[in-house]
């Protein structure tokens, strides 16, 4: 009897711990969907903060250590389905720039490369407090617009060096913080001359040229490494892949919709509200007494 209430007691801890994660990833895969389709991002902004709250609920040896950097590695692997369904839905509308993706995909993928290989070096604090810092300009961007006013009405994207620095760069920061990327790609897009309907669309193919290598170098730099919560290979949790694909899949054409229809400066403040709170939440292990 002994052990089978013992058993019993196992399976509904199990049951508190998971239903948890997969609730929780569930609701962030609704949201990351909606604002991935909406605004061009790959939902990293709303993965990354959920994973990391929850995943430290899941049975893990050791500490916490590493959960920013499953955090980071499962968005990145998110943003695959997440994006990938946003370029189907924005590409039916044939809003999507193919030419721009290709153009700068060899640069992108080097700088998502150098960020996996920088993000092992790091540790889960450092990860935090570069996911919050970067946060705040991004914040600032949605709600005031200070970057994009004066747009060139002419279209004339980055070439050469140029095109090389920003491609890296930006492929760099986006694996860094586990983020598709949108939120830059759309500025460099519109400072450039490009309609914003057509730099949202495009902006989401750069998630999904971010999301493979990401998601393939944060499982081979996480292999083998103590203390992960169950069910990670590597840096990639699958449980929290799985509930958060699910639903993003679903509600990405719902925002790519949305952006033709609504109001977008409304909903760019709204979300930069969103992203300055969430920042807030990140650094306040930084201020006495909040951590």
């Amino acid at each position: 009897m002994g052990q089978i209430a013992s058993q019993t007691d196992w399976f509904g801890v199990a049951i508190q711990q998971y239903g948890l994660l997969v609730v929780s990833m569930l609701v962030a895969g609704l949201f990351a969907g909606f604002v991935a389709g909406m605004f061009g991002i790959g939902g990293g902004f709303v993965v990354v903060p959920a994973l990391a709250g929850v995943l430290t609920v899941l049975p893990h040896d050791g500490g916490d250590e590493h959960i920013m950097h499953v955090a980071i590695g499962t968005s990145l692997a998110t943003i695959f389905f997440t994006s990938l369904r946003s370029v189907q839905a924005h590409a039916k509308r044939g809003a999507v720039d193919w030419s721009i993706l290709k153009g700068w995909l060899p640069w992108v993928v080097a700088g998502v490369i150098a960020g996996v290989a920088l993000t092992s070096f790091m540790d889960g604090g450092q990860l935090k407090i570069a996911f919050g810092i970067f946060l705040i300009p991004l914040g600032l961007q949605f709600v005031f617009q200070i970057l994009g006013r004066k747009v060139k009405t002419e279209e004339n994207m980055p070439k050469g060096p140029a095109r090389a620095a920003l491609g890296s760069g930006l492929g760099a920061f986006s694996s860094l913080l586990g983020i598709g990327g949108g939120t830059p790609a759309v500025l460099i897009m519109t400072m450039s001359g490009v309609n914003m309907h057509r730099a949202v669309a495009t902006a989401a193919g750069f998630g999904t040229i971010i999301a493979v290598p990401g998601a393939i170098g944060s499982m081979i730099a996480g292999f083998g490494q103590s203390g992960l919560p169950t069910g990670s290979v590597g840096f990639v949790n699958l449980i929290a892949l799985f509930a958060i694909t699910a639903m993003s899949i679903w509600t990405a054409p719902l925002g790519a919709a949305a952006a033709h229809k609504l109001d977008p400066v409304k909903l760019k403040r709204v979300f930069g509200g969103y992203l300055l709170l969430t920042s807030a939440f990140m650094l306040k292990d930084l201020v006495p007494g909040l951590g």
